[in-house]
Order: C-alpha cells, then sequence, then structure tokens
C-alpha cells in the first residue's frame, strides 16, 4: 500500500445539511475566468475520498467552466495507477486538460448522480462499473468557517501569505499538507478555491465488483503527480482557475467547445 492509514475517522459533533437542493439543477454554461489571463471551473465535487483498501476515488462536477460542463470521476490503485473518467465534450476540456500526465488511463464514461438524502449522494458510473454512495456533514468548526470563507472576496485567494493561512486551516482540518496553489501534472499553474468544505462521514464503493472498503484518514497524503490531494474525506463547493499556458491553444480549444462536433464529440453530462 501507498500509504499508512488511520483505520478509524475520530467521531465529531456533526451539523445537519441540505446540499441536495444547493447542488441540483445548478445552470450550465460556458463562462469568463474570475481573473484575465485564466481559464476556470466552478462547481463541487469529492476533493479524494481514501479507503482502507488502498483505493481513493474523487468526483469533480463543474457545470460551468471555460469551455464547457463536465463530470468527472477520478480513480487511484493500491499500486498508485490513476484513471480519470470524463463525462463530457473532451479530454482537452476537463480534468485530463491539467491532471492528465499524471494518468496510466484517461477516457470517457457515463456518470450519473443522484441525491437519496439531503446530504446523501449516490454515484454510478457504466465503464469501469461503479456504484458509490457518500454521506456528508457538516461541524460547528465547519459552520463557521464556510461562512468566513463564502463571504471573502475573490482577491484574498491571490497572496501566498493569505493561501498558506488556508493550507494550514486545512491542515488543522485534518486534511493534511494541502496546497492551494501549484503546478499541475500538465505544467499549468493554478489555485483551488473552495467557499465551502463539509466532511464525508460514510462512504461505501464497489468498482468492477471490488468493494473498495471503509473510508478513512490517510497519514500521508494521497497525490495525482506532485499535486496532494485530502488525506480524508472531503466535499467542497468553489472553483479554481489556471494560468493560460498557450493563448493560441486556448483560444481554438475555446472556440471548438462551442461548436462541439455532434458526430465525433461525446455528448456532455447525461
Amino acid at each position: 500500500m501507498l500509504d499508512s492509514t488511520v483505520r478509524t475517522i475520530p467521531s465529531e459533533v456533526t451539523a445537519m445539511i441540505d446540499l441536495a437542493s444547493r447542488l441540483s439543477g445548478l445552470p450550465e454554461s460556458r463562462g469568463q475566468a474570475p481573473w484575465p489571463g485564466h481559464e476556470y471551473v466552478k462547481g463541487w465535487g469529492v476533493f479524494g475520498q481514501p479507503f482502507d483498501s488502498g483505493h481513493v476515488l474523487a468526483l469533480r462536477v463543474f457545470p460551468e467552466s471555460s469551455f464547457g460542463p463536465y463530470r468527472t470521476v477520478w480513480h487511484r490503485t493500491p499500486d498508485g495507477d490513476w484513471s480519470i473518467h470524463v463525462d463530457g465534450q473532451g479530454l482537452d476540456t476537463s480534468c485530463p486538460r491539467y491532471y492528465g500526465p499524471a494518468c496510466q488511463h484517461t477516457g470517457f464514461a457515463r456518470i450519473q448522480l443522484a441525491w437519496t438524502g439531503p446530504a446523501s449522494l449516490r454515484v454510478t458510473m457504466d465503464s469501469p462499473s461503479l456504484d458509490w454512495t457518500l454521506t456528508a456533514r457538516s461541524t460547528p468548526v465547519l459552520t463557521v468557517m464556510n461562512a468566513v470563507s463564502s463571504a471573502l472576496p475573490l482577491a484574498t485567494w491571490r497572496p501566498r501569505l493569505l493561501l498558506r493561512s488556508r493550507e494550514l486551516m486545512a491542515r488543522a482540518l485534518g486534511l493534511g499538507s494541502v496546497q492551494m496553489a501549484g503546478v499541475m501534472p500538465s505544467g499549468h499553474t493554478g489555485t483551488l478555491m473552495p467557499e465551502r468544505m463539509y466532511y464525508i462521514a460514510d462512504a461505501r464503493a464497489v468498482l468492477d465488483g471490488v468493494d473498495l472498503g471503509r473510508p478513512v484518514r490517510l497519514n500521508r497524503n494521497p497525490r495525482i503527480g506532485e499535486v496532494p490531494l485530502p488525506a480524508r474525506g472531503i466535499l467542497a463547493i468553489g472553483q479554481a482557475a489556471w494560468q493560460i499556458r498557450d493563448r493560441a491553444e486556448y483560444e481554438r480549444t475555446r472556440a471548438q467547445s462551442a461548436h462541439p462536433d455532434p458526430k465525433t464529440d461525446d455528448p456532455g453530462p447525461g
């Protein structure tokens, strides 16, 4: 196994939340990044969910981005091999654009989401077959932190000192050594800007018939390339922005994403 694990997640005082109402039916769009010279995504997802089997899952749901809406499921095997499965228009306009060079596989899949309760979600995928259920919870500390974070302007994500303070807060929340800004496997320099975060209290996943086990908090953060993911399951709402590396490529890709070829392009999230 790549990571030593803490077999149990400490019990915490929890507060009920209604994520289903907040996150269902978000409008889809191709938009502009909040900062000049950047491309972006906006939405929510599970930043990472480690299991005691050594597997790690992640979910990204971005109804809004520079290139259009998409969903992705990430999977890391106990041997450290990453895959990213995309339900969207293209691989070059979704997560593999930034993380693909660190993956052994990237490809298309059908990803379905169903809220089974106010904070309980079921994620299913066709190939590979995935049935993943999870429930998120808040705590008094997260409630206060989320209220403060959501009130702060986006400009506070640019100074390194303020980014570092958020990274230290994430460590205090049990997420380990996460980085809010850095260089992606693709070479893009990006900033992750979670506005609200919630713990994953319960999770179960079966991937191609294999039960991935119990959710755990890791002693060391799982990494995709050199980018660390949280050491425990966390659901986050927010956005991310990356500096445009090649203006001509960006404009060309953005133009193509505005007029997809129905004969060749995979349909978007279903």
